[in-house]
């Protein structure tokens, strides 16, 4: 990831990689855009439930038509097609998943299945002295230049990744780092892979797997893979880039082996989402992934074609048409045709301007009947994300306090019950529902509680007037001016006596200038403990010195009212819960743990037995302060198009903190600005992004909630955990769950992991992102694919009725 400047924290991976799954650009508002899962878990069935099925019309492959053209809209045109890169995004994904070879595939479940098209085995087979996998290839699979695809092409990668050698210019290479040698095995066909130490995720390695024409050496990593590929290995092949017309046009691979692709070409079209309904409705584009109100306008569409209304009729009923009332049509009418000219110009061209719209939004009404929305739930959850750096949210009672005024299922529901989708909040940071690591470990720090929040923030001495008490050893404001005056007159005229003494008696300058010093040292008010929130007198220009942050500052421990004692006792029952889960408890504990549920938090959620809460209606209406500084936090959202719902959401969070004492600053931001210059750069105190799921979280969750490490400028080296909050402990057991090649006990290390990630309270994960695809009702196999990846050769157009069953399975 390229480092963004910081002013309270430096995003600077500890290892050679530096971002995980695609890329962070992919995050809406803070992902802007979500990629699909990658890597690979167990293939176990047990588990429960995807919380929301795939819907994507599927069809056997006799029932699809073949040939043809689908144009697919995508955010933008790659800038590399590298997904190694930096600054790989959801297209660069989109083109390798088509045209290279993924050894696994993941399935509606998030779980890996090994892709029979490249492999026709892979495993551990010795795990002493050290572990190694056989991998034994598909001895039809070739590259397009009719190369076989074999160990040559895994070293040239491993090379490339392992982060030894730092011509290579990668982002992304987890994994590639514990191997130690790879070897043909008995003959071409066979790779053997030999790890310097135990990595359970090493199926998410070569995948993509790329040529060694263009792993083999730093040039060809670094430029020649950003625009061209010198081979691929896919059910397409990469045929062109338009940058004029924003088209990149896949054609079907005459060398590949396996089944087919039923459509002749795949065009990916470059389409902002705010323009997408026009696209559409233009015939532009055949399916794309659209935000609520387009979906909206196509149920709309669908339902008037249905009850046999056309497009002018919905238009008046729904469109821009449908404000204008007959009274409102006749005053318009009587003003148009008047006898004042101007105002008969200006209303008749508003009157062409609303006509104009109204006949757009008809003919785009018609033209939207023909598409249907599929739907089902992102493989990524948007969070809201506490600063911990610094600030009262500094300390881990404010984080859960704020977690505790927030209802998590109200947030979820708002955002997907409208669109008919389960409304379940995330219980987990590393998995989700459906997924064999995924367990709700949300109880490690409870659910909405207006009464315990408020508790937690006395504890740490935010109470109610608590913003007009001045911290000890402050002056009131009228002697803290009065000072300030004084100082500031006696500088000026000290000032002119030097300039004065300096053109007589130069020699006695530094002695003048010494005396002059002492003299002001004694004049001058002293700036200690003067920082009082609305001091600051207008017309003054002398500056208030800025409050101290960190570790030196007053939210830092000195000002907290309650005793050491009881903020210690806090902490350790907190983390008791979580310890439960490291030790010896296992799935049995888990389970009967989830089934009594008794107080639905762990201790160390609440402040400490006999903390005063403020209980009283005028108290709970006050805002919250501390040694004269009012709890308010920065609230960062974006303000671009296709932001409003995660608007919608801040808002109702704004609220429900306001209902506990804490203040809010909502700032809105460019899109652009959003992530780089404030979530990444740590220039927020509350923010909503969205994270994507991994099918192996051990190796990808990690950064992100990695705990920050001091640098040598003073800095924070936060790898991609944003949110600054981490322990040593959740480090530990990250790196046990990827060493481990026990898949249960991975699994279960990664679930001991998440629930210390809760008790932290740095993010607090609120709902699984909505997935709308907008789809020309006769596309097959396409559409929201839920956690699993697409099937690219199988996607097309369903055959007509009649000529069902003609062509034989290709």
């Amino acid at each position: 990831m390229s480092q963004f400047g910081a002013p309270r924290g430096r995003t600077c991976s500890r290892s050679p990689r530096s971002r995980t799954l695609r890329s962070v650009a992919t995050l809406t508002s803070a992902v802007l855009a979500v990629t699909v899962l990658a890597g690979c878990s167990s293939g176990d069935d047990t588990g429960e439930a995807p919380a929301a099925a795939q819907d994507n019309a599927p069809a056997k492959r006799d029932a699809v038509a073949d040939g043809g053209t689908l144009r697919w809209a995508v955010d933008a045109l790659p800038t590399t097609l590298n997904s190694f890169q930096a600054d790989a995004d959801g297209t660069t994904a989109r083109i390798a998943g088509a045209v290279l070879p993924s050894l696994y595939t993941i399935d509606e479940r998030g779980r890996p299945q090994l892709n029979p098209d490249y492999l026709e085995s892979a495993q551990v087979v010795e795990t002493e002295p050290k572990q190694v996998v056989l991998y034994k290839l598909n001895q039809q699979a070739v590259w397009s230049d009719g190369r076989e695809i074999g160990a040559p092409d895994f070293v040239a990668q491993w090379r490339a990744l392992s982060g030894r050698d730092t011509a290579y210019w990668t982002a992304r290479n987890s994994g590639y780092e514990r191997i130690e040698k790879i070897e043909k095995g008995k003959n071409d066909l066979e790779v053997r892979i030999t790890f310097s130490k135990p990595y359970a995720d090493w199926q998410s390695l070569f995948t993509p797997l790329y040529p060694k024409q263009v792993m083999g050496s730093p040039n060809s990593f670094n430029d020649g893979a950003r625009t061209t590929l010198k081979a691929t290995a896919g059910p397409f092949l990469l045929k062109s880039i338009n940058r004029g017309s924003g088209d990149v046009t896949l054609a079907r691979n005459p060398r590949w082996w396996g089944q087919s692709a039923k459509l002749d070409s795949l065009v990916l079209k470059a389409v902002p989402r705010a323009d997408r309904a026009a696209a559409l409705a233009a015939g532009k584009l055949d399916l794309a992934e659209i935000d609520r109100s387009t979906a909206e306008r196509i149920a709309l569409a669908l339902r008037d074609a249905r009850a046999g209304r056309n497009g002018a009729q919905a238009a008046l009923a729904h469109g821009p048409g449908s404000a204008i009332t007959s009274s409102k049509a006749l005053k318009s009418w009587a003003l148009a045709h008047g006898s004042d000219e101007e105002k008969a110009e200006e209303v008749q061209a508003a009157r062409q301007k609303n006509q104009k719209a109204v006949a757009r939004y008809a003919s785009e009404q018609d033209a939207l009947a023909g598409f249907v929305v599929r739907k089902s739930l992102e493989p990524a959850y948007t969070q809201l994300s506490l600063n911990g750096e610094s600030g009262a949210l500094a300390d881990e009672r404010v984080r859960r306090a704020v977690a505790r005024a927030i209802n998590r299922q109200e947030l979820a529901e708002s955002v997907l019950k409208p669109l008919g989708l389960p409304a379940a909040p995330p219980g987990s940071h590393l998995a989700l529902a459906g997924q064999a690591a995924y367990a709700d470990s949300s109880d490690a720090l409870g659910d909405q509680d207006t009464k315990e929040a408020r508790a937690l923030l006395a504890d740490a001495g935010w109470v109610p007037g608590g913003a007009a008490r001045k911290p000890a050893g402050a002056k009131d404001g009228a002697e803290a001016g009065s000072e300030a005056e004084k100082a500031k007159t006696e500088k000026a005229k000290t000032e002119k006596a030097e300039q004065e003494k300096a053109e007589q008696e130069k020699k006695a300058k530094k002695a003048d200038a010494s005396s002059t010093d002492a003299k002001k040292k004694a004049d001058t008010a002293s700036d200690e403990g003067l920082y009082i929130v609305g001091d600051d007198k207008p017309g003054d220009p002398r500056a208030l010195p800025a409050p101290v942050i960190g570790a030196a500052g007053p939210e830092n421990g000195t000002g907290i009212l309650a005793p050491a004692p009881a903020a210690a006792r806090q902490s350790a029952a907190l983390l008791a819960r979580a310890e439960a889960l490291d030790t010896g408890a296992g799935s049995g504990a888990r389970a009967a743990h989830s089934v009594t549920k008794p107080d639905r938090g762990v201790a160390g959620a609440y402040a400490p037995l006999g903390t005063a809460a403020p209980v009283t209606a005028p108290q709970a209406a006050r805002a919250l302060g501390k040694d004269g500084k009012e709890l308010s936090l920065r609230f960062v959202l974006p303000s671009g198009p296709g932001s409003e719902s995660l608007r919608a959401v801040g808002d109702r969070i704004v609220r429900m903190l306001d209902a506990v004492g804490i203040r809010t600053q909502v700032t809105k931001v460019s899109d652009d600005s959003f992530f780089k210059d404030h979530v990444a750069a740590g220039d927020y105190d509350l923010a909503l992004y969205s994270w994507p799921a991994s099918a192996f979280p051990a190796t990808d969750a990690r950064p992100i909630f990695a705990k920050p490490e001091p640098a040598s400028d003073g800095s924070l080296l936060v790898e991609q955990n944003y949110s600054r909050v981490g322990t040593d402990r959740i480090d530990q057991l990250f790196d046990q769950a990827a060493g481990t090649l026990d898949e249960e006990e991975s699994r279960e290390l990664v679930r001991q992991a998440d629930a210390r990630i809760w008790a932290a309270a740095g993010s607090i994960p609120l709902y699984q992102r909505p997935q709308l695809v907008a789809a020309k009702a006769e596309i097959v196999n396409a559409g929201a694919w839920g956690l699993a990846g697409p099937r690219y050769q199988d996607i097309g157009f369903k055959k007509p009725e009649s000529s069902k069953g003609a062509e034989r399975n290709r």
